[in-house]
Parts: structure tokens; C-alpha cells; sequence
């Protein structure tokens, strides 16, 4: 028994001494299944880190990000032809002993590429990192918006436009017009085209800036400090962000594209060099005001008109679809166009509305509806505000009218969180009630592509994100303001507000909006809001301390919002 023992333990010895030289291989076979997971799920980083470099930086300017490039490429093709030779593996199944080599092959490559695409990930990252901090991003980013192909009058002002970037004498050009006839379109597409044809034109960097009604120079700031890829700059001041910002603008030959101006801005402020004429650099505005643009000592004006009466009806039909050319509709839809006023976003959000609507009474109505007459708004022409109060006028399905005043209380030119619309809109009931959150959620998700159908919402600036034309905003602020059925509000949001006026807080206000301001203090008493549902505080960062008693004002609140502020919460 002693010599079995002897000789087992001796077998056993050498069995385990040759295994142990192997521990990497078995190691590899057995992982080989969670290997492929981690391979799988690396690889889709990579890609999605190549992508953004190929969207974000131009690698001309950098040999390293080129070869990275190369090398992600090559690892690619590698992973594509182990995942063709795993497929046709599995489908011959020639014997155990077979897939058994095979398989050892396999996970081998398989633990061998995973090491080579973290490499990559590990050396993209840092790279792109480097690049981002020394090198300007790509010449120009395409901004999505509508065409303007087929719009004879739009065209022509464009080409104005591209003529005056050419001309050497001409620095600063603005482009202005009504409300709603089209100036953003223009200047977008003007941008699309230059992306298009980078060999036309000189500018090392093309920068949009949104500018709105409220001037907050921070905000515009830091809207070209992301696009120059400047870091870190939320924490700096308006002086030092403008130092940064004119010496990295003076590095470089620059188009700044300045969107929706409402009065002067000093550029000297805002860190955009005067003397663009040395490496000549150009600047466009568009603005509602011809004399803002005078202000702003624009070298050349281009004023953006109404469209002509064909135009109307092409982008008419081009929304309301092929219901507009049935033979019974056809000449209702043209006078419907016409009433209209050839404004381009009237006649957007209308014919969006009226797609798909085969009913002859149907047309009947809004036609009556649409020559009603209508208040007066200030900025706001009527021919702009019946098109857009018939729109919201006909809004169907349950609760779509509250949730779309909703989005007014957002600041103008706000891109808002779809998430937190959502959940907004769940928090007041808005939403009917279904088992579980992802369905009404779903719900809240349906209601917004519902309002993009009709034109009253569209993409905000960032992935998962809504905002709402500044026209269309006002229009909304004006409805809200004026219903006594259950939602009105009281809007002022984003307009540098200090502190809260107790004589605009009445009893019958169901929502009220004061964020992004500057407020440092809210009324301890003399408020009664015993109807508001929904109060949004977030985005004051001077607002160190609630009073007990501004809280118990709202005593049937259901949603708040106290985001982004300095005052401790405690519950």
C-alpha cells in the first residue's frame, strides 16, 4: 500500500509540475466565453472613441492621432476575422477534439486582442485628451436645421451672404429680419454649406453662438470655449474666460457666427478680437432689429424677407403632405398657405398640423380659425401669432395642451433634459397613470414626438435633449399667462432676475418659473399660492437660504425643483 501511495503520489507530483506550465492556456480555454463578453463590449468603446475623435478633432494636425487611427483599424479587422472564424467553427462541428483546438485558438487571440484594444483605449483617451487641449477642433460642425433647397428667395440670400465672406473689405455682416421669417435657417445652412465645401473657404474654425433675448455674456463665453476646446473653464470669471478666449481667437483665422442678438454686445468683453482684418477673420449676426445690427457696426446688412407666394406653397406641401394636393383639399390647403403670411415657421408648424387631415370641414375650420383676430403681443407680429395660437389650438389627445405650456417655463433657447420634462410631467399628474414607470414614461416620450410632429418642439443642442423656438416660446408664455383653466403661469426664468416681486404672485397661478437667475433671497411672507402645482428655483446660484415661510406659500406643490443652488436642503 505504502509503494501505490508512492507511485500515485509521485504521478500526481509530475501531472501537476506539467499543468502548472500551462496554468495560462487553461486559464484562456476556460475564460474563453467571458473573454468574448469583455471583447465584445471593449470593442464598441473603441469604436465609439474613434468615432468621436474622427467627429471631434481634425487629425491632419496631429501625426499621433493619426496612427492611433491606423492601429484601431487594424484591430478591427482583426476582431471582424476571429468573429468569422468563431462562426464558421461553430457550424462544422468536426468532433471534440476539433473544437477543442479550435477553441484553444481561439480564446488565445481572443485574451490577445482584448490586452491590444484597452492598450488603444488606454492611448486614445490620453491622446485625444493632448489633442483637444493643443489643437482646434475640425474647421466646422454641421447644425442640424431645415434646408432651404427649392426656396428661390432663402437661396439668394445665402449667396449674398457667401459673396460678402469672400469680399476682403467686408468684416461683419448682419442678418436681419421679423421674427420667424427665417434668419436662423439661413445662417445655418450658410454653415452646412462651408462644411461641405472646406476648399472654398479659409477659416481655420467656424463658431456658432446662440446669443437670446437676455444677454448673459458667460453663457455665450462658454458656448466658444467648448468649441475652441479650452478646459476648465466653468469656474472662470467673465475677464479671465475673455483672455483666454481673445488670445486662443487670435491664433487662428475665424468665422463667429452670433445667433438671435438683441442688443449691442461689447466684443471686447466677450474675448473676440477687434482687429479681424489682420488674419481676416469675420463675423455674422442675425438679429430682429436692423439697428442693433448698425450697433454692432456690421460693414453689410442682408435683410431676410418673407417668402414669395410659390415658395410658401412648396414648403406648405413639403409638411402637410401629399392630403394638400388631393383634388377636393388642393385649393383650401393654398388659401390655407396663404393666410400663413409666407412666413416660413407659420407655415411649417401649420402644415404640420394639418398632415394626414382628410376631412374637407376639417380645412373649413382652421381657415376660419386662422383670420380671426388676435391680441397683440410685444415682438410678436399677428400674421406670426394666429398660424402658432391655431396650432396649439389644435393639439389632440389628453393633457398634449399643459404639457407643451409646460416647456415655456424653461429659460429661451433652453435645450431641456428629455428625462426631466418627463418626469415633470408625471409629478403633476399630466400623464395618466399605468402599472409601472416605464410605461408612463413611454407615454411622456410619445407626447414629445408628437409635439416635434407638429413643429412646436425641436431637437435641443444636445443628444436627449427638446427646446422650443423663441417665437413659439413667446407665444406660449402669452397663452399660459393669460388661461384661467388650470395652467396659468407666471414665467420668468433666465432673465437676470435679483429677487422675486411679491405683486406678480397671484392666487390663481398653477406653475411658476424663476430659475436661472440671480436671486440671493425669497419673501418671507406676503405670498399666498394656494393652486401651484409647480415651482422651479434650480439654476440660482446666489440663493443661500429659504425662508420657512416662502415654502408654506405652495402648500399644493408637487413638483420642485431647488437644483443648483446654494442653500442646504435638510429634509
Amino acid at each position: 500500500m505504502e509503494m501505490v501511495t508512492a507511485i500515485l503520489g509521485s504521478a500526481v507530483t509530475e501531472t501537476c509540475r506539467s499543468l502548472y506550465g500551462y496554468c495560462p492556456s487553461i486559464k484562456n480555454f476556460i475564460s474563453f466565453q467571458s473573454n468574448l463578453n469583455a471583447l465584445e463590449k471593449e470593442m464598441k468603446n473603441l469604436v465609439d472613441l474613434k468615432n468621436k475623435v474622427i467627429e471631434d478633432v481634425d487629425c491632419s494636425y496631429d501625426a499621433q492621432m493619426t496612427l492611433w487611427l491606423r492601429e484601431v483599424e487594424q484591430i478591427l479587422l482583426e476582431v471582424n476575422s476571429v468573429q468569422a472564424s468563431m462562426t464558421a467553427s461553430n457550424q462544422k462541428l468536426c468532433g471534440c477534439f476539433f473544437n477543442c483546438s479550435e477553441r484553444y485558438r481561439l480564446s488565445k487571440e481572443t485574451a490577445r486582442m482584448l490586452k491590444e484594444i484597452e492598450r488603444l483605449l488606454k492611448a486614445g483617451d490620453i491622446a485625444f485628451k493632448m489633442v483637444g487641449r493643443n489643437y482646434l477642433a475640425k474647421a466646422v460642425e454641421h447644425i442640424p436645421g431645415p434646408s432651404i433647397v427649392n426656396q428661390t428667395t432663402a437661396s439668394q440670400n445665402l449667396a449674398k451672404v457667401m459673396d460678402l465672406l469672400n469680399d476682403d473689405d467686408v468684416l461683419r455682416i448682419g442678418v436681419w429680419g421679423m421674427g420667424g421669417v427665417g434668419k436662423t435657417t439661413l445662417v445655418q445652412n450658410l454653415n452646412n454649406q462651408l462644411k461641405g465645401s472646406s476648399s472654398t473657404h479659409q477659416f481655420g474654425i467656424v463658431i456658432w453662438a446662440t446669443v437670446s433675448q437676455n444677454l448673459d455674456l458667460k453663457k455665450v463665453q462658454l458656448q466658444l470655449a467648448r468649441r475652441l476646446n479650452l478646459d476648465d473653464i466653468m469656474e472662470e470669471s467673465v475677464q479671465r474666460l475673455a483672455i483666454r478666449l481673445h488670445r486662443k481667437l487670435t491664433e487662428v483665422k475665424f468665422l463667429l457666427i452670433l445667433d438671435d442678438v438683441w442688443e449691442m454686445i461689447n466684443l471686447d468683453y466677450l474675448g473676440v478680437p477687434q482687429s479681424e482684418a489682420r488674419i481676416g477673420s469675420k463675423i455674422i449676426l442675425t438679429s430682429r432689429s436692423l439697428e442693433v445690427c448698425r450697433e454692432m457696426k456690421t460693414d453689410k446688412e442682408v435683410k431676410v424677407v418673407v417668402l414669395n407666394d410659390e415658395e410658401s406653397w412648396q414648403l406648405f406641401k413639403q409638411h402637410s403632405g401629399s392630403v394638400s394636393t388631393l383634388e377636393n383639399i388642393e385649393p383650401l390647403a393654398r388659401v390655407v398657405a396663404k393666410e400663413c403670411s409666407n412666413l416660413p415657421l407659420a407655415i411649417t408648424i401649420v402644415g404640420a398640423t394639418m398632415r394626414g387631415k382628410t376631412v374637407i370641414e376639417l380645412w373649413k375650420d382652421a381657415l376660419n380659425e386662422l383670420r380671426r383676430s388676435v391680441p397683440f403681443i410685444r415682438g410678436i407680429e399677428n400674421n406670426v401669432f394666429k398660424p402658432l395660437k391655431w396650432s396649439y389650438d389644435s393639439l389632440q389627445g389628453m393633457n398634449i395642451k399643459p404639457c407643451f405650456l409646460y416647456c415655456c417655463l424653461y429659460p429661451e433657447d433652453f435645450s431641456i433634459e428629455v428625462k426631466e420634462l418627463v418626469n415633470c410631467w408625471l409629478g403633476e399628474g399630466l400623464i395618466d397613470e399605468h402599472q409601472n414607470y416605464e410605461d408612463s414614461y413611454n407615454r411622456g416620450m410619445a407626447i414629445i414626438e408628437n409635439l416635434k410632429d407638429s413643429c412646436l418642439l425641436e431637437h435641443g443642442a444636445d443628444k436627449g435633449t427638446v427646446k422650443m423656438h423663441d417665437v413659439v416660446r413667446d407665444v406660449a408664455i402669452w397663452i399660459s399667462s393669460t388661461l384661467e383653466d388650470g395652467c396659468k403661469s407666471l414665467v420668468r426664468s433666465g432673465i437676470g432676475l435679483t429677487r422675486i416681486s411679491e405683486v406678480e404672485m397671484s392666487e390663481s397661478l398653477k406653475r411658476v418659473s424663476f430659475m436661472n437667475n440671480r436671486i440671493k433671497e425669497l419673501p418671507d411672507c406676503g405670498i399666498c399660492c394656494p393652486k401651484t402645482v409647480s415651482l422651479l428655483l434650480q439654476g440660482n446660484s446666489f440663493l443661500f437660504r429659504i425662508a420657512d415661510g416662502f415654502l408654506q406659500a405652495f402648500e399644493s406643490l408637487k413638483v420642485l425643483n431647488l437644483s443648483g443652488n446654494s442653500c442646504p436642503v435638510t429634509a
